[in-house]
């Protein structure tokens, strides 16, 4: 079926594969369209067969290649920029390529989609959920290159919001606190921590936060959503 022939909403996610990601897409599957966003490989395919969703291959340190990825998607009802990576490390100890493939992925890449996906998603009156982290509101000791690529997100989606709210587009940024991914798994890693995915939220509760988000009545705009672990 073409993107094009479908009732529901189209929402395009970016680093389906795993986490959050994915705990979005069998989320979505059945009232949502999906587009699923990744660099490919059988966890895509297997992830695509089981929600229905249209796999993208995007390999987001190349955005001189996404006009052409996206070439003939079709309708593009719903942007949710989860894709992202993080490498911990002093100032003092990161030089140039750590902070610009950091910039390139969590950044740049979601600049570029937006721009390129802007159209669709006026045209469908559609939402930008971009995923965030705590880390986009205060920078610790070792999460420099991290942080900066996420408050440049932030700023990304205010100014985003700013100019399209008048065509009926809404953007989320939602700030996720630690959360039981295998992101948050190198992260402790690299911290020199023991792992304890009990101790972080669900990827499936944040999930459920998103539906909600490209799901709540036109008369209400989320703008920018904290979750934080609950108490254990």
């Amino acid at each position: 079926m073409s993107l094009s022939d479908t009732t529901q909403p189209v929402t395009l996610i970016t680093g389906a594969s795993g986490g959050i990601g994915s705990a979005l897409a069998r989320a979505l599957a059945g009232t949502h369209t999906l587009i699923l966003a990744g660099r490919g490989g059988e966890t895509l395919d297997d992830l695509c067969a089981a929600t229905g969703g249209r796999p993208l291959v995007l390999d987001l340190t190349r955005p001189d290649t996404f006009a052409d990825a996206l070439a003939g998607l079709g309708r593009v009802s719903n942007v949710v920029h989860n894709a992202g990576v993080v490498e911990l490390g002093a100032v003092a100890g990161q030089d140039h390529g750590v902070w610009t493939h950091t910039l390139a992925v969590n950044t740049v890449a979601p600049a570029e989609l937006t721009r390129l996906l802007l159209p669709d998603v006026r045209q469908e009156r559609g939402t930008f959920v971009f995923v965030n982290s705590g880390a986009g509101l205060s920078a610790g000791a070792g999460w420099g290159s991290y942080a900066a690529s996420k408050f440049a997100l932030c700023a990304l989606a205010d100014a985003l919001r700013a100019e399209e709210t008048g065509n009926g587009v809404r953007v989320t940024s939602v700030y996720p606190g630690r959360t039981a991914t295998e992101m948050q798994r190198k992260v402790r890693s690299q911290e020199g921590a023991e792992y304890a995915p009990e101790e972080f939220i669900d990827p499936h509760t944040l999930a459920a936060t998103i539906a909600f988000i490209l799901n709540a009545p036109r008369d209400a705009a989320l703008t920018d959503l904290t979750v934080r672990p609950g108490p254990q």
